[in-house]
């Protein structure tokens, strides 16, 4: 399992690290980042609703994994037709969502349907695209860096200082093996990845280890939250497209809530 998790995780740092720092443009029309964005938003949505799906509830699946791919795909593009598109799509997709319903044969579980379908797009496709907002900010590929290997240092930091150290359980009803000073040692991670990003971002060090502990905190947050999700669905992983490491979903939990969470931050920081 050890081996798998670091020859799993060496892939996932190798295809990020080509997406950011290869100039792609002279190879290709698109942002090769944003693609591979989109993509595991596209895999993060199919096993999303999948586990719905064990759990009974009906939904229209590859709907609603179309729907959420277009959310990147409007952000590699830049498309913006009015200043809160965003919110004009939301509303859209519900609507669209209500209209599928009038297909069904029974009534019954319509609101648990749509309301599931419409979280899952929010939950997985909207808030990962934040990367792709981020991309777009001064010093951007510096901050996707940087939010990056902060909340990832924090899950690896929580794994390895967990499943040595860790004795006291932090939330077993929700997560079992979690543990207090699993939790800790991923703050710890998280602070040590912020002060890294010194070189390339305009911060000093006291604010690049508050960052690190505030992604490490809300990473953890959202770690927990897909814990809480996989538990209500009862499944142990969101899938096994990753070898020892579970789905794709199991990889990009604490990132949901951390680049939403990091894109507001800076954008008031750098105006």
């Amino acid at each position: 399992m050890f081996t798998k998790r670091i020859l799993s995780g060496a892939v996932l740092i190798s295809i990020i690290a080509a997406a950011l720092y290869i100039d792609w443009r002279a190879l290709l029309p698109f942002s090769l980042c944003g693609v591979i964005i989109t993509v595991f938003i596209a895999l993060g949505l199919y096993e999303f609703f999948t586990m719905l799906e064990k759990k009974g509830v009906n939904i229209y699946k590859y709907v609603g994994i179309g729907i959420g791919v277009l959310i990147p795909l409007s952000m590699v593009s830049r498309f913006e037709p009015t200043k809160k598109w965003e919110l004009l799509f939301i509303v859209l997709i519900l609507l669209f969502l209500i209209l599928m319903q009038f297909r069904r044969r029974q009534n019954s579980g319509v609101v648990i349907d749509i309301s599931t379908t419409l979280f899952g797009i929010l939950y997985v496709s909207w808030f990962f695209s934040f990367l792709i907002k981020i991309i777009y900010l001064p010093y951007g590929m510096g901050l996707l860096t940087a939010v990056l290997l902060m909340t990832k240092l924090g899950d690896i930091g929580a794994y390895f200082v967990g499943s040595r150290l860790g004795k006291n359980p932090l939330l077993p009803r929700i997560s079992p093996k979690k543990t207090v000073e699993g939790s800790i040692g991923g703050l710890i991670f998280s602070v040590i990845g912020g002060l890294v990003c010194k070189p390339f971002l305009p911060f000093s060090y006291l604010h690049l280890a508050f960052l690190g502990l505030g992604c490490g905190i809300i990473g953890q947050l959202g770690d927990l939250s897909e814990s809480l999700i996989k538990r209500d669905c009862q499944v142990k992983d969101s899938g096994n497209i990753i070898p020892g490491m579970g789905g794709i979903l199991d990889e990009i939990d604490s990132i949901l809530f951390t680049a939403p969470a990091f894109y507001f931050y800076m954008s008031v920081v750098l105006k």
